[in-house]
């Protein structure tokens, strides 16, 4: 089951704001780690927003220049306008970073073939 992301962050404060490293790093113990989980999920929710507004435009390609197309350019602006005020991925990963929404895991050390 996937949760749309858009409905999620609907009231979240688009704002940058300070926040407390130490409080946010407790569950890695390393301030770089947590800043490696936050900034792969950022980058993952970014994609998914891209692709989903690039997919939403296609709905509107035409080759075709009417006075419905001006209509649909205004729709298609508002589309634009929606994606363009939410907050911006790496706020929307911290939120979930410190909300727990989160999970990450470690993988394990690979061994050479040589060592095996």
């Amino acid at each position: 089951m996937t949760i749309d992301i858009k409905s999620k962050v609907q009231g979240l404060d688009p704002n940058i704001r300070a926040r407390d490293i130490k409080g946010i790093s407790a569950s890695t113990h390393n301030i770089y780690e947590t800043i490696a989980v936050i900034s792969r999920r950022a980058e993952q929710i970014a994609v998914d927003l891209k692709n989903e507004l690039h997919s939403k435009l296609d709905e509107f390609a035409t080759t075709s220049e009417t006075i419905e197309e001006i209509l649909e350019n205004k729709e298609q602006i508002e589309i634009s306008k929606f994606y363009e005020r939410l907050p911006n991925p790496a706020i929307i990963a911290t939120e979930e970073y410190i909300n727990k929404e989160l999970t990450f895991a470690y993988e394990e050390p690979r061994q050479l073939a040589e060592e095996a």
